[in-house]
């Protein structure tokens, strides 16, 4: 296989760099959220530069080769606080479960009412799971992968630039909830959002990540016998 060094450096460097400036500016502007800025910036220099897209991309798939440990990282907070979790493992369950059936029922009443189109409804119903599981629940509907993506990461977003202040506002405050309300309804945003304001908040909302996916999973496959 031929390696092009120098696309993969440009990926790379460019994607790191540009990162690292929006989490700077995001510790002053906090509502510029850093994914926000990186992806605008990004986007912006390759129109502007007319650097094809498959030149940033080779470099920018060699970050991709991370997202797998930094995912198995979130065991590490998840096992210091499994005392807390056993304590509350019926509360969680209960909760990841409830959040599972709101966030797709929620979004099939509203787009349904209004007569949406199927593909795009289909296409929007796991949008609270991680982008991979997402994915592969949009083909298993024959919804449209892409536009499933999409909105994952729209949704992941706006929970991790809103979720934590809309919660605090309307009197939710406990920890344990912040984290189980951001990982079930904002995934892998929301549960970096809770990793940086607290171990125990983030230890609980990579929990609710991964039990959302297994538990939609599951929820779809029932309805998928039912369609």
């Amino acid at each position: 296989m031929n390696v092009n060094i120098p696309q993969l450096a440009f990926g790379f460097v460019v994607t790191v760099l540009v990162y690292f400036a929006a989490r700077a500016l995001h510790r002053k502007v906090k509502w510029l959220h850093p994914i926000i800025v990186c992806a605008g910036t990004i986007i912006s220099m390759l129109m502007i530069s007319g650097i094809p897209l498959d030149d940033y991309k080779a470099g920018a798939d060699l970050l991709s080769m991370f997202l797998g440990p930094a995912t198995i990282a979130l065991g590490v907070p998840i096992y210091k606080h499994r005392h807390h979790i056993k304590e509350n493992f019926k509360a969680v369950m209960l909760s990841i479960t409830c959040g599972s059936i709101v966030g797709v029922g929620s979004v099939a009443a509203i787009m349904f009412s209004f007569s949406g189109v199927r593909d795009i409804a289909m296409s929007m119903l796991p949008k609270s799971v991680s982008s991979p599981i997402a994915v592969e629940i949009a083909k298993s509907l024959g919804a449209i992968p892409e536009l499933a993506a999409v909105f994952t990461v729209f949704t992941g977003l706006v929970g991790a630039i809103a979720g934590t202040a809309f919660l605090r506002r309307v009197g939710i405050k406990d920890e344990v909830s912040l984290g189980l309300a951001l990982g079930t309804a904002a995934h892998g945003f929301g549960t970096a959002k809770c990793l940086t304001d607290s171990e125990k908040q983030g230890s609980f909302s990579g929990l609710a990540m991964g039990l959302m996916g297994v538990i939609t999973s599951i929820l779809f496959a029932i309805l998928f016998l039912f369609m």
